[in-house]
């Protein structure tokens, strides 16, 4: 092989393992497959609503509350906006059916003025603490995102653009745009956030009352109760009926 042939297979190789090493090297997220949120870029719509977008806030009230979607007239990537006028929790949501596996929710948010105390901004689905690192105060676009698996049976989840959480009512505006859910293979080791839906949600189940060995002992004393009454009344001889009396011949 001549020299600049030589040269030339060896700038492939270096290429193909650069490319490959790239591939490798990718969070399990960068590999996954396509978004599953509908409008997604918020590019869609009529009006002031995004197609596929709806609104909901724990004080629905105008004076509370507002929301906002913009995008470019060549109907171009658009934002969705969630502005707190009271201390509330806010959101733009939608609906998804997922199948079982791993999923990583992501968004774009920049924030002005949102409260430090409370939960700031994130995305989040409808589920006790299931959100993204939360942004709070002002400050410019930046990535959040989190980790969530659906179990064998599946789930119908809501996902939220939110200013404000559960029992966390906050003030402030933010704005979120390139919203994200893709499936993926898993995380990547110690990703975080990361939740358990199934957990989750047998965690928000309420718990039995008593004890189990409280009610292992019900169980006993009802057992007693019954084979008591079945000795003293079950096992009586039946009383037999009188027999008519036979008319004389």
């Amino acid at each position: 092989m001549s020299r600049e042939r030589t040269f030339h297979f060896g700038r492939f190789l270096a290429a193909f393992a650069a490319i490959l090493g790239f591939a490798l090297a990718a969070p399990c997220g960068a590999r996954a497959g396509n978004n599953l949120l509908l409008n997604g870029d918020l590019s869609k719509g009529s009006g002031p609503q995004p197609d596929n977008w709806r609104t909901e806030a724990w004080i629905n009230d105008p004076k509370a509350w507002r929301s906002d979607w913009t995008h470019p007239p060549d109907g171009g990537a658009g934002e969705l906006e969630v502005d707190n006028l009271e201390a509330d929790d806010a959101r733009w949501m939608e609906s998804l059916s997922l199948s079982a596996g791993w999923y990583y929710l992501s968004a774009e948010i920049r924030t002005e003025n949102v409260g430090g105390n409370e939960t700031g901004a994130t995305i989040s689905i409808m589920e006790d603490g299931a959100m993204s690192p939360d942004i709070r105060g002002t400050a410019g676009w930046q990535t959040v995102g989190f980790y969530l698996k659906v179990g064998a049976a599946g789930a119908d989840v809501d996902v939220a653009l939110r200013v404000g959480g559960f029992g966390s009512l906050n003030t402030g505006r933010a704005f979120f745009r390139n919203a994200k859910m893709v499936k993926i293979e898993g995380p990547p080791a110690g990703a975080t956030p990361s939740y358990d839906l199934a957990a989750l949600r047998n965690e928000s189940q309420p718990s039995p009352v008593g004890s189990p060995i409280t009610l292992v002992a019900a169980f006993a004393v009802l057992g007693a109760v019954a084979f008591y009454g079945w000795r003293m009344f079950g096992r009586q001889t039946p009383v037999q009926p009188a027999k008519a009396a036979r008319k004389p011949k």
